[in-house]
């Protein structure tokens, strides 16, 4: 392994590290600042939380659809939402029974079965447009709608928050400053992995970067496992699966069209597969029991060694 090499892995940890805690300065400063101004508690929740978990996937794939690695871009978000199905529900479910709730059933699961729908049909054709972007994103904002009109109508949802706090808008400018500059970095770094290691931008982003960006995830889920509320693991998992293909790569071909590959259909497939098998769980029994994360998690070991699909 030459210098070159080892800087890049060094700089790769470290990327991902800081991308982790821009995200939450950004994330708790914008949370406190929303309220202060009066912003609804369910409006907070579905924008600013949401999309605040999913900053790493954005960045990451920004930065890559803007050096020209949109194959990375794309790998990022098909190996992140297949990462967080199979590894992280996979893993929390082997630790302890996950029950889930209605609501979760109801809405979460049929939406992001549906985003998924989406996600393979944008990718059909080898690209992803600037018109097909702006469609995803115009679903997200439609969604957006839908339940806070269906919130307002079931009373008041609840956010725990702390009070204001002084240079709150310093740290939310110096926790996007913190993660555009890790994102770049992260980019930089995983191409010269992949040059060294012989693979394509695809398989990168499908696993060394997707696994990178997705530590929030299951840092959140691992959080909610020692609490004894398994069930938040779900709820997180299918959100930010749902941001990644409607905001993060509807931003992405939104701001530059993206180029595909067949790899990256064939990833879409398999987490169509994934997505599918998990919908089926949740409703036969509306719980996720350890054998059936334990066939996630198998899932996952199928993959890699069929050449990361």
């Amino acid at each position: 392994m030459n210098a070159t090499v080892l800087t890049s892995l060094v700089l790769f940890v470290v990327a991902v590290a800081v991308l982790w805690v821009g995200a939450e300065q950004f994330v708790e400063a914008a949370i406190r600042i929303a309220r202060r101004f009066g912003v609804s508690a369910t409006v907070v929740g579905l924008t600013v939380v949401a999309v605040g978990t999913s900053l790493p996937e954005i960045a990451v794939t920004v930065e890559a659809s803007l050096a020209g690695r949109s194959v990375l871009a794309v790998g990022n978000v098909v190996g992140s939402n297949i990462y967080n199905i199979a590894v992280v529900l996979g893993l929390v479910s082997l630790v302890r029974l996950i029950r889930v709730s209605q609501r979760v059933l109801h809405r979460d699961v049929l939406a992001v079965s549906g985003a998924t729908a989406l996600l393979l049909l944008v990718l059909l054709d080898g690209a992803v447009s600037r018109l097909e972007g702006l469609g995803l994103l115009a679903a997200y904002v439609a969604y957006v709608v839908i339940l806070v009109r269906y919130a307002d109508s079931t009373g008041p949802e609840r956010l725990d928050v702390d009070p204001p706090k002084r240079f709150d808008a310093l740290r939310l400018v110096g926790g996007l400053v913190l993660v555009v500059v890790a994102g770049q970095v992260l980019v930089d770094a995983a191409v010269t992995l992949a040059q060294f290691a012989g693979v394509s931008d695809y398989v990168i982003g499908a696993t060394v970067v997707a696994v990178g960006t997705s530590t929030p995830e299951l840092a959140v889920s691992v959080v909610a496992l020692t609490r004894g509320r398994s069930g938040v693991s779900v709820g997180n998992v299918l959100g930010s699966n749902l941001l990644n293909v409607l905001v993060v790569l509807g931003l992405a071909a939104t701001i530059q069209p993206l180029a595909s590959s067949a790899a990256a259909f064939d990833g879409a497939l398999w987490l169509a597969g994934l997505t599918a098998l998990l919908a089926i769980a949740l409703w036969t029994g509306r719980r996720l029991t350890r054998p059936e994360g334990g066939l996630l998690v198998g899932s996952e070991a199928v993959r890699w060694l069929l050449g990361f699909g």
